[in-house]
This record gives C-alpha cells, structure tokens and sequence, in this order.
C-alpha cells in the first residue's frame, strides 16, 4: 500500500511540476549566459559552494534519517518498544516536523538562513545524545519527549537548508551545483547512517551511539555555516539597504 501510495503523489506532483514555469532569473539569461557544461562550471567557479551544500545536506540528512527514520527501529531495538508503539512514537515526530516546517522557514525569511540554521544546528549537536538516551531508557513519555524533540531539530534545518543550498549557487549552475552538493551528502549522511548507528549499537552496546554520530556531524557542520553569508534575499537586501557603504543602498 504503502507504494500504491507514493505511486499516485509522484503521479500528482510530475502533472503539478509539467506545469510549472521557470523562474524569472533564469529566464531572463539569454542563450548565451547559460552555461554548456553547468556541472564542470560549478566545480571550477563555485567549489566552495558545492562543499557548503555538501556540509548543510550532511546535516539534515543525518538528523532526518537518523533522528527520524530510524528512530522507530531503534524503540524497538534499544528501548523495547512494540512495533505498533514505536510507529504511533514515529507519527508523532511526523506531526511534530510537519508543525515546526513552516516556522522554521518563516524565521529564516524574516531573519535570515544563517542564524536558524546556527539555532538548530547548535540543538542537534547538544541534545542527540542525550533523546536517544531517553528513547532508550523503556519509558514511554521519556520516548516521545526524545523523538519529539529530535524531530523538531530534524524539520527545523531541513526547512530552512532546502533554500539555503539553492541561494549558495548562481543560477546558471544551480542545479548541477545542488545535485552534486545535495545528494551526495543525502546519500552518505542518508543511506548509510541508520546501518551505521546499528552496528556501533551492536558492536559497543552503547543505546545512544546514533545521537552521537548527530552531534559529531553538527559540530563538523556549525563552523562552516557560521562563516558563510547570509543568503536570504529579503536580509541581504535590506543590510545593503542600511549600508552606506553599499552601492545598492537606496536613497
């Protein structure tokens, strides 16, 4: 079922993204300023780009496929969960990330990419290991108060990196400069890191291990945006707007 259903949304969304119009910047390039090899482009002119995207998909995809998708295997696993009780514990860190998205992404809009993501990046690094302590501790209200709390941090950055990634690069690279950034973190910080968690769990017995492996890449990742410029438009706007210095500064 669960296929059947995914079937029918990646149906919805290729009739919704056929439909789609391009965006105004990309349109407004002519022939000319659009680049022939976009992927060789973006590794010559943008690699810091590229490995900022790398270092902001690392962590989310650490935090939303550990934090997340994980998490109902491991009640199971470590804290002793039922099945049926670690799905209910997982939908409700589904509801938990569905409620904190959109906030997420409206403070970054109102105050910039950078410091939401130094928010929740700090929060990823000092409070993993301590949930996955309370998940593995058997009791069933320390359980949700981990996943809920691991599921915040989990939404809060990916709604925000989602456009942070993307206003890394400039348009004629966007793309190849996010497919490569993007998805290889997704596929190393993502595909692999839920087995990861396990084996450290089956090799140390150490319950909390995957909250460690959070923390680790959280601390990695925080320098990197902490030196990084704030990408988002309506921000960087107006600080050039209040910068007498700027040539942009509007009268």
């Amino acid at each position: 079922m669960p296929f059947f259903i995914g079937a029918a949304m990646a149906a919805t969304t290729l009739f919704m993204r056929s439909r789609m119009e391009e965006s105004p910047v990309f349109e407004e390039e002519s022939e000319a300023d659009k680049s022939k090899n976009p992927l060789v482009e973006v590794l010559k002119t943008e690699p810091a780009a590229v490995w900022r995207g790398f270092a902001i998909s690392a962590l989310g995809s650490i935090t939303y496929y550990v934090g997340i998708g994980y998490a109902p295997t491991f009640l199971q696993s470590a804290g002793k969960f039922s099945e049926s009780d670690a799905l209910w514990l997982g939908t409700a860190a589904a509801i938990a990330v569905i409620l904190v998205t959109p906030l997420a992404g409206l403070a970054a809009d109102r105050f910039g990419r950078r410091p939401i993501l130094l928010i929740f990046g700090v929060l990823a690094a000092v409070t993993s290991l301590t949930m996955f302590q309370l998940m593995a501790n058997g009791s069933t209200g320390a359980a949700l108060a981990g996943a809920l709390v691991l599921a915040a941090v989990a939404g809060g950055w990916s709604a925000v990196a989602a456009s942070a990634i993307a206003e890394q690069f400039k348009s004629k690279a966007r793309m190849s400069g996010m497919a490569l950034g993007f998805t290889t973190a997704t596929a190393i910080f993502g595909g692999f890191a839920p087995l990861v968690g396990q084996k450290l769990i089956d090799s140390t017995g150490w319950a909390p291990a995957p909250g460690a492996m959070i923390a680790v890449v959280a601390i990695c990742v925080l320098p990197v945006v902490w030196f990084q410029k704030e990408t988002a438009p309506n921000v960087t706007e107006g600080n050039a707007a209040n910068d007498p210095a700027s040539p942009t500064r509007t009268p």
